[in-house]
């Protein structure tokens, strides 16, 4: 009867108003998109609890259904040639410019983001950066699809994207694509650019590669999961696109998919006493500018048993946490170029890279975006393109064409 298909109606409505009603940042531009992006991006995830829960599907698989929805075949147009290849047995999808050179060309490695779990070179906003990247740089661009967990965990996704940057930096490969080997960039967005970072600072270490990246941007990498409360985690524990729950998830199935580590991250309590000398590295009461502390009180972590250490090492590992590495281990390091936004868990991470890295002499650029969140970069096209994602993408652009 009527009254019951009005009930149904206004319960239809309610649920679609609390799903996409978000409380949006006031300085955030266009908060409509931006509350309908995040609200479908919350949808999949319950549905991925949901899923999970049933053991249906792991919840990781459901959230991956976005990349294969979004996939694009390599497909050429009038300025860049695409292809997918293998380098050193890992897929890549490879944009090579038609326009003619002057000179050898630059080249920038791509590493996508996607909490070590999502995304491919070959989705579709992934598709349009690297080409867009290609095209205005007249650069050799090669995004690599390592693999990903939970099929595969930690160290094969920074093992894939390394043996790419090794393969690539050799000197008959880079004469193949006429790329200037003094002008070669890693570059990549949060999972991403927490591989590129880690992959700059293993080349350090590597005596088998003579050639010498010239600069990193690292695009809001994520950097370190010793302390998943940071003053960024604490205000942007429920913010658009990655909540702190999320982000807990990625870094715990990153090593394994036993909860136990995941539950232990959740309250910040995984790390044994006996790493207690790492956390000076992530000290951010030492480390963070006085505007991004606002008021927080740096308080010591608690301690967790050691057996979730012995047995997953990996989040104690500097190539998953960069921010890990000594202060003589970052001396050295290339031109950098960093970009963090205000409403996301992930600013912190990148703020203290870039105080660290200062303090060695490495030269850095840190862009601050006030008014932008995690991810807003991929959004350059469709119904979800976002000014802000356009106006970000072309200050990391101006900022390769002058620095590489």
């Amino acid at each position: 009867d009527m009254g019951a298909k009005l009930l149904c109606l206004f319960l239809t409505s309610a649920l679609i108003a609390y799903y996409i009603y978000t409380p949006i940042p006031e300085d955030i531009e266009e908060p409509w998109k931006v509350m309908f992006t995040s609200a479908s991006f919350r949808a999949l995830g319950h549905l991925a609890e949901v899923m999970d829960q049933l053991g249906l599907m792991h919840y990781m698989e459901v959230l991956g259904l976005i990349t294969s929805i979004e996939y694009v075949e390599p497909t050429s147009d009038e300025n860049v040639t695409v292809m997918d290849t293998e380098f050193s047995n890992v897929a890549v999808r490879l944009y090579l410019p038609r326009r003619a050179s002057d000179g050898p060309r630059r080249a920038v490695l791509f590493f996508h983001g996607g909490g070590w779990c999502l995304g491919q070179a070959g989705m579709k906003s992934y598709d349009h950066l690297t080409r867009w990247t290609s095209n205005m740089l007249n650069a050799v661009v090669v995004s690599v699809n390592y693999r990903l967990a939970p099929k595969y965990h930690f160290p094969t996704q920074f093992e894939d994207v390394y043996s790419v940057t090794k393969f690539f930096l050799q000197s008959s490969v880079l004469s193949q694509y006429g790329v200037d080997p003094d002008r070669v960039c890693v570059a990549g967005d949060s999972a991403g650019g927490n591989l590129a970072a880690a992959v700059a600072q293993q080349l350090l270490e590597d005596s088998e590669v003579k050639t010498k990246l010239r600069a990193q941007a690292l695009i809001y990498p994520a950097l370190q999961s010793l302390d998943l409360n940071l003053p960024s985690y604490q205000e942007n524990e429920n913010k658009p696109i990655l909540s702190k729950s999320l982000t807990v998830k990625f870094w715990s199935e990153y090593f394994t998919s036993d909860s136990s580590l995941r539950e232990a991250m959740a309250l910040n309590r995984h790390v044994p006493v006996e790493y207690s000398h790492l956390f000076q590295f992530v000290n951010w009461s030492n480390l963070l500018p006085a505007e991004m502390k606002k008021g927080h009180v740096y308080t010591s972590p608690t301690f967790g048993s050691p057996e979730l250490a012995q047995k997953y090492p990996g989040f104690l590992d500097p190539r998953a946490a960069p921010l890990l590495v000594s202060d003589d281990r970052l001396r050295g390091l290339p031109l950098t170029y960093v970009l963090t936004c205000e409403h996301d868990v992930l600013r912190d991470d990148g703020a203290m890279y870039v105080e660290r890295l200062r303090a060695m002499g490495v030269p850095v650029t840190h862009e601050h975006a006030k008014d932008a969140f995690h991810g807003a970069m991929t959004f350059l096209l469709g119904p979800a393109k976002l000014a802000v994602g356009q106006r970000l993408f072309n200050r990391y652009i101006e900022w390769l064409n002058k620095n590489l």
